[in-house]
């Protein structure tokens, strides 16, 4: 009898219904950060690495496209063009009128010019009706890679790279390696490397050295902001530190895709004043 008691109260147990309070560990929803999907968590909560907060699970990534208006149309540098912004979302065919925050903004514009001599991280002004406007004076000839940088509500964070001419023979530059410590505004930048010759498809740390370390501050959401553009502007890459503490060395980790020079500039805030550093950095190819 105390077998067939043991046997039934087993399996009773096995074909209860599962509290729906505590759901099976495969069930259990995975958190993940909208701008830097390897951090994951089995919790809420806001990423370790940009300070977004984690949402539960990402919907499937599709490119929105943006569509830009240049009033006057005949750019000259030197000279405030207006610059309107539209996001289109591609399975609706209308503008997006709704956006999330991305670091303290919704929409971040990076300007780097073709001659990767230039750089401008700039926020334009969004309008009621989902565009984003910016007045801005493109200060040479030539072109510019213009990075646009937001978040569509119920989307996936999107970066999107439009290209614009000034007419004008374009200044020329010669691109060489540069490691060089940076003496900025109020802050010194120095560069380290791990492997020292960076490789292509590889993960490569980035340690900066940053001096004074005192007084140093979060910018937009994050202890700094690092832009990466290929040679020819085709790769471009936007990260975070890989930690949210701030000391005397701010770590990045970055996987440059092919090889070849680098342009990269970094952002850190000190006392209120934004530093941005700039390196060439060579990538080697793996063999």
């Amino acid at each position: 009898m105390k077998l067939i008691v043991v046997l039934c109260a087993a399996l009773a147990s096995a074909y209860a219904p599962q509290n729906p309070a505590q759901p099976a560990a495969e069930e259990r929803i995975e958190w993940v950060c909208p701008m830097d999907p390897d951090v994951r968590s089995n919790d809420p909560g806001r990423c370790r690495k940009c300070g977004m907060a984690l949402v539960a699970g990402l919907p499937d990534p599709k490119e929105y496209r943006v569509d830009i208006d240049i009033q006057p149309r005949l750019i000259r540098a030197g000279q405030p063009a207006d610059l309107t912004f539209r996001v289109i979302d591609p399975d609706a065919g209308k503008a997006v009128t709704k956006f999330d925050l991305v670091h303290e903004k919704y929409f971040h514009l990076f300007v780097v010019s073709r001659n990767l001599a230039y750089f401008a991280h700039e926020h334009p002004e969004s309008r009621p009706d989902g565009s984003f406007v910016f007045r801005f004076a493109f200060p040479q000839t030539g072109e510019y890679r213009l990075l646009a940088d937001f978040y569509p509500a119920g989307a996936t964070p999107q970066m999107i790279a439009r290209s614009v001419i000034v007419p004008g023979s374009e200044p020329q530059a010669v691109l060489a390696a540069d490691l060089d410590p940076k003496e900025l505004a109020n802050l010194r930048v120095r560069v380290r490397t791990q492997p020292a010759q960076p490789i292509a498809g590889q993960k490569t740390i980035l340690f900066f050295d940053v001096g004074p370390s005192d007084g140093l501050e979060p910018y937009l959401g994050a202890w700094g902001h690092m832009l990466i553009a290929s040679a020819d502007l085709i790769d471009m890459i936007h990260s975070h530190p890989a930690f949210e503490d701030a000391g005397a060395t701010i770590q990045f980790n970055v996987i440059f895709p092919r090889p070849g020079l680098h342009r990269i500039w970094v952002q850190f805030q000190r006392r209120g004043i934004v530093n941005t550093a700039a390196f060439t950095v060579p990538v080697s190819e793996l063999r």
